[in-house]
């Protein structure tokens, strides 16, 4: 591709056998703060409820944590669950946050529970579960809530989110997703979309959602043009050795619901010895190849031909290993194969 990519990091706040949340959430600002100075231009935090491997389940609040301690980097959620929640609290928690770090707020809203559906339940008890066919409408109202302009005689029209005047601007709102109905609300609404091919099981039909998103597009208030992000799963060491031995952790740790693993990422030594049933390790063996791991010229040939297949001028790096060295040095050496660069005006927060 002719254009430069922008490169941003998708980050899940791994937690590692034997560590705490509260650990695993500091790594999580610290890494923000290293991708700051490497140059990435976004960092997303996700949301996960009842997991035994990511402990970012409050994403509005890391948000805060991570824009109070860096200074340029857009900061956003990858993604909120907006089933869980009310349309009107989600925009209040996002305009205060925009308020507190204007232009540097993202708001990414996903479909998907973020949970099994035991805890999906819970999430909303002893209300009723929402009815995913709603979801539309709840981005809808969302919008309408963050700017302050619902539609004439809706109910809630007169709502406001924040006092004082109306925001000048508000968090950029992205619909993530892995499906043609995720792209099809993002292209009617006029929305950006990030596509998630970090699953590993999605790569294959990605690169025609992303062209579906693209021909049916309308241009909106927010958006005069398709813009599209995808984020995918790598990890980069000095050779392409180390990088299989690191990632043996996350490998294990994808099957860890079916092998009874409740501990968090074990350590690579152990990981890469691990004996897994036939079954599991076909199951691992299908995800690996959509992965993108090796040295620092395989990683930036990788991240080239993913952007070029979704022609994306965009890309999130999801990096999952036991050690937080590791996972800083992963995207170090990314950004020195792309010749990122920060901003002149970066400055860290204490």
């Amino acid at each position: 591709m002719s254009k430069q990519i922008r490169l941003g990091v998708l980050d899940q706040s791994v937690i590692r056998r034997g560590s705490t949340a509260g650990e695993a959430l500091g790594e999580t600002v610290k890494l923000a703060q290293a991708s700051e100075r490497f140059g990435y231009v976004r960092y997303w935090v996700a949301e996960h409820h009842n997991s035994v491997s990511f402990t970012g389940n409050a994403p509005e609040i890391l948000i805060g944590q991570i824009a109070g301690k860096t200074s340029t980097i857009q900061v956003g959620s990858g993604g909120v669950m907006l089933q869980h929640y009310s349309a009107l609290k989600v925009a209040e928690q996002f305009r205060m946050l925009d308020a507190f770090y204007p232009n540097r707020i993202e708001l990414g809203i996903g479909r998907a529970p973020g949970s099994d559906q035991l805890t999906a339940a819970a999430l909303t008890y002893p209300r009723r579960q929402m009815d995913i066919g709603l979801f539309p409408r709840m981005v809808i109202d969302l919008l309408g809530f963050l700017d302050e302009q619902m539609e004439d005689g809706y109910p809630f029209a007169k709502i406001k989110t924040q006092a004082g005047q109306p925001p000048k601007s508000i968090p950029e709102v992205w619909v993530l997703g892995s499906s043609d109905v995720s792209a099809g609300l993002a292209a009617f609404l006029g929305l950006p979309f990030s596509f998630a091919d970090f699953f590993g099981t999605t790569g294959k039909h990605g690169p025609m959602v992303a062209d579906l998103y693209r021909d049916q597009f309308k241009p909106s208030k927010y958006l005069s043009e398709p813009k599209i992000h995808v984020a995918v799963q790598a990890l980069c060491a000095p050779s392409e050795d180390e990088a299989q031995f690191l990632v043996s952790s996350r490998n294990l740790n994808k099957a860890s619901e079916q092998l009874g693993l409740t501990n968090g990422l074990l350590p690579p030594e152990e990981a890469s010895r691990y004996k897994m049933p036939s079954a599991v390790r076909q199951y691992i063996e299908a995800l690996t190849p959509f992965y993108i791991d090796g040295d620092p010229r395989q990683v930036h040939d990788g991240i080239q031909e993913i952007a070029e297949k979704y022609r994306a001028d965009e890309v999130s790096l999801v990096t999952t290993c036991y050690s937080y060295e590791n996972r800083e040095r992963s995207y170090r050496l990314v950004a020195e194969a792309f010749g990122l660069t920060a901003p002149e005006n970066t400055a860290l927060a204490d």
